[in-house]
């Protein structure tokens, strides 16, 4: 199926996608912050990637930009997973590039669903 990168530095959050993603049949690789998401989106060249918005050493906001600004990033659709369902939080992540933004908590069925979705628009 699909390469997916994760950056949520709650461990629980972060295995619960990890497995739910995993037994989905897709290849997870996992980070606990935003500046790991970064230099393993580098790597493992990923189909997706779906990030926390608040994390330590960099933000979902900053790490998406970044991405954004990187030319073999650019075109991977980014979706952020958040509890912050604020329009303001919403907006600042759509302006980043993201391609979505998913509130928590989602039920894993929802999340796949989400990911399929997207993954199908972008021809993945």
């Amino acid at each position: 199926m699909a390469r997916i990168l994760i950056a949520e530095d709650e461990p629980d959050i972060r295995e619960l996608i990890a497995f739910t993603l995993r037994f989905a049949g897709h290849e997870v690789t996992a980070t606990p912050n935003g500046e790991e998401a970064v230099r393993q989106a580098s790597l493992v060249n990923p189909d997706i990637i779906l990030m926390d918005v608040r994390m330590p050493r960099m933000t979902g906001y900053e790490a998406c930009r970044l991405m954004k600004a990187d030319p073999a990033l650019k075109d991977i659709p980014v979706v952020f997973l958040s509890a912050k369902g604020q329009d303001s939080e919403i907006q600042t992540g759509l302006d980043a590039g993201a391609e979505e933004y998913l509130l928590k908590p989602f039920a894993p069925d929802q999340l796949t669903q989400r990911i399929k979705a997207i993954l199908a628009k972008f021809g993945k």
